[in-house]
C-alpha cells in the first residue's frame, strides 16, 4: 500500500523526524513484505518434502481394487465429470503431469456416474469403445466450458451423439447406439461400482492402485500427492 499518511489517520506529517520515521517503517514493511513473498515462493518446495500423512493428505481404501489389472504397472485413475470446471482446470495440470511419468505408469479417467442416464459418462463410454477417447476428451471439456457448445447439464443423448458425430463418430445415429449398449451398461455400473468402493465423494478424484484415494486442498497439491504414493508403490515392488 502506497502511503502519504505516515501517522496512519489520514493526516501529512509536516516534521522531518517524523517523515525519516514514516520512511523507514515503509522501508520495514516493504522488507517484510518480500520476506513473505519468498516464503510464499519457498512454500511447494517445502510441501513436496513433506511426507504425505494418511487421513490428511489420502485415505487407505480398504480392500481397495484397482480400476483394471495392474500387469505389473502403477495404475492412477482420475475420477471426473465433464460438468465439472475444476476438472476443466485439472486437465491441463494433468496432461503435463502425464507427459511427465515413467512408462510403468498407467493414467486412466473414469467419469464419475451420477445417474443411469448420466450422458457424458455414457457418451465417454461410447467414445472408448470406438477409439475416439484421445480424441474427444479435451474436446468435450472445451465445448462445455469454452465454447458453450454443450450445455453442464441436462445434455441429451441426441445432443452428446450430435457433438460426437462431429469428432470422428460414424454417425450420430451409430454414436446413439453405441451410447446404450449392454457394453456401455456394463461400463456404467462398474465406473459407479470403483467410485463407491474407492469412496469417492467429488470430482475430481485421484485413485493410486485402488490403494489409495488423494486427498489434497488444490489441484497442485493433488499431483504432488499422487507423486508421492506412485514413488511409495513403486519402492515397495
Amino acid at each position: 500500500m502506497t502511503s502519504t499518511h505516515a501517522d496512519g489517520h489520514g493526516r501529512r506529517t509536516g516534521d522531518a523526524r517524523r517523515r525519516g520515521v514514516a520512511t523507514g517503517f515503509g522501508r520495514l514493511r516493504a522488507a517484510f513484505g518480500a520476506v513473505l513473498l519468498a516464503c510464499a515462493v519457498l512454500l511447494p518446495a517445502h510441501a513436496q518434502d513433506r511426507a504425505p500423512i494418511e487421513n490428511l493428505d489420502y485415505a487407505v481404501i480398504p480392500d481397495g481394487q484397482p480400476w483394471q489389472p495392474l500387469q505389473g504397472r502403477i495404475e492412477v485413475v482420475e475420477v471426473f465429470s465433464y460438468a465439472c470446471v475444476h476438472c476443466f482446470h485439472f486437465q491441463r495440470l494433468m496432461d503435463a503431469w502425464t507427459r511427465r511419468q515413467d512408462e510403468d505408469v498407467r493414467v486412466t479417467y473414469v467419469p464419475a456416474v451420477f445417474s443411469a442416464g448420466d450422458a457424458f459418462a455414457r457418451g465417454f463410454f461410447a467414445a472408448q469403445a470406438l477409439g475416439l477417447q484421445d480424441r474427444t476428451h479435451r474436446a468435450v471439456f472445451s465445448a462445455v466450458h469454452e465454447r458453450a457448445r454443450l450445455p453442464r447439464s441436462g445434455a441429451g443423448l441426441d445432443a452428446i451423439a450430435g457433438f460426437y458425430a462431429e469428432h470422428g463418430a460414424p454417425s450420430q445415429a451409430a454414436f446413439r447406439a453405441a451410447m446404450t449398449s449392454p457394453a456401455t451398461e456394463e461400463k456404467l455400473n462398474a465406473a459407479q461400482a470403483f467410485a463407491m468402493r474407492s469412496g469417492v465423494e467429488g470430482t475430481p478424484t485421484l485413485i493410486i492402485n485402488g490403494r489409495y484415494r488423494v486427498m489434497a486442498r488444490s489441484l497442485e497439491d493433488t499431483l504432488v500427492i499422487a507423486d508421492q504414493l506412485i514413488a511409495r508403490e513403486r519402492a515397495a515392488r
